[in-house]
């Protein structure tokens, strides 16, 4: 890929921040931060114009852990038992010649909306250094922390964003392999909103009081209005003005048109049963309304990860055809609602498993960790689908053509979304950082995803 072309801080907390602290709490600092700070100059002013961007939003499944790419979108019917394990079914898709593992019925519908990375690597079998490769498109053990991709979009895409959800989210749990916001610091942490979606109600952190009701919390704001003194005498000054008006916001989030969002009960049960009544399905339904509404960045991560070592065959036979139902839904779904073009969904963990089986104890048919190749599905937002770019051998080994690697994947999101990665980032400490690195940077790449843009 060409990248070529391209205070001390007071011990006292200000007046400002105690007043949004003692508002709003964690969620009201990031409303209120979006509310007040500017973007950094480095930031505003790209080195070179970002291209075309049919992404405005980006969903990002994460399966965590790592899903084995052999028992699902690369499979290797011919590889024999050591590599089979239980599973020998491949079944068809609706675009000839791509055929998906027998447990992804769903998807093979949909194979015309998404394309397939049969080829992605990068070697790394560690979960941490892995992830962070993979979701930061910079080698791990560098002096510098950078941010996640997730980050990233909202840094440059939060800029012009209004919407009342903070512009990147995770449900429901961040997964704490690293610091998604690296050197950016606090205010571009994910918002998490912690919760289960599949519950009776969607309890979202910060916005749903577990155990309060929505009149006793009108109740609440109101009491404080009548005993709040202070901001009657001082209505004249910009400092309380804007403590009100991060207040008002706040509310606006717990109370109103914010708050909406999250509440999955306004959608059909048709649909919600289409989805899946499990805690993935209801994870890409809440993804697609937080889209829906423009939210920049979306990550689900998956509820209970992939890492496989042990009950492979079993945990596979439960947790792929959720996978399957979520994620094929959503993808109908955002076309029904002429929102694929603009959603960009990109799905995959920090690496696949061992194509060969363990029968060993104490694993007994169990895979561990891979990151010479496997499986990235992406589509929408610019993304071409019904195609596959690269290859793995005949035992899912080993990349056999066309390889793709972390900053080329990376690299073509960012660009589908406008986002110029040439740019600096804003550093505290003024140090030399970008988006991606340089190839000055000795990072392996083999090109953006050209074939599929």
């Amino acid at each position: 890929m060409d990248l070529s072309d391209d205070a001390h801080r007071s011990s006292r907390m200000s007046r400002r921040q105690a007043i949004r602290q003692s508002l709003a709490g964690s969620s009201g600092m990031m409303l209120a931060h979006r509310l007040t700070a500017p973007l950094p100059p480095s930031a505003a002013e790209p080195d070179s114009p970002p291209p075309a961007a049919p992404a405005k939003s980006v969903i990002q499944i994460f399966l965590w852990g790592g899903m084995s790419h052999n028992d699902t979108w690369d499979p290797k019917p011919d590889s024999g038992q050591e590599y089979l394990g239980e599973f020998r079914q491949v079944i068809p898709t609706n675009v000839p010649g791509i055929e998906l593992s027998g447990l992804f019925p769903h998807l093979a519908q949909q194979a015309d909306k998404y394309s397939l990375i049969r080829s992605m690597t990068h070697g790394i079998n560690g979960h941490e250094t892995a992830a962070y490769l993979m979701q930061t498109g910079h080698p791990p053990g560098g002096r510098l922390a950078y941010p996640s991709v997730g980050a990233v979009f909202a840094l440059f895409q939060g800029a012009g964003y209004t919407g009342l959800i903070p512009p990147y989210v995770v449900l429901t749990r961040a997964q704490g392999r690293f610091s998604e916001e690296g050197f950016l610091g606090p205010n571009y942490k994910p918002f998490a909103t912690g919760g289960d979606p599949n519950a009776a109600r969607f309890e979202v952190e910060g916005v749903i009081a577990r155990g309060i009701t929505d009149q006793r919390q009108q109740a609440r704001r109101e009491l404080l209005g009548q005993l709040n003194t202070m901001s009657r005498l001082m209505e004249d000054c910009p400092e309380m003005a804007r403590a009100q008006q991060t207040q008002d916001t706040a509310y606006e989030l717990i109370l109103g048109s914010g708050r909406d969002v999250f509440d999955l009960n306004q959608e059909t049960a048709e649909l919600r049963d289409r989805y899946g009544r499990h805690t993935f399905g209801q994870q890409c339904l809440a993804a697609r309304r937080l889209v829906q509404t423009g939210v920049p960045y979306v990550v689900i991560n998956f509820p209970g990860g992939w890492d496989t070592h042990r009950n492979h065959f079993p945990t596979m036979r439960r947790q792929c055809p959720q996978l399957d139902q979520g994620l094929a839904t959503l993808l109908q779904d955002l076309h029904d609602l002429e929102l694929l073009d603009s959603t960009l969904v990109w799905c995959t963990g920090e690496f696949g498993r061992t194509p060969k089986v363990d029968w060993q104890p104490p694993w007994n048919g169990g895979r561990g960790h891979y990151g010479r190749v496997f499986t990235v599905l992406v589509a929408g937002g610019g993304f071409q689908g019904g195609r596959v770019v690269g290859a793995s051998d005949e035992t899912g080994e080993n990349v056999a053509e066309r390889p793709v690697y972390p900053v080329d994947l990376l690299g073509s999101i960012y660009q589908l979304a406008g986002i110029d990665f040439h740019a600096e980032l804003p550093h505290p400490e003024g140090l030399e950082a970008r988006v991606l690195p340089l190839p000055g940077d000795r990072v392996p790449s083999a090109g953006l995803l050209t074939e599929i843009m």
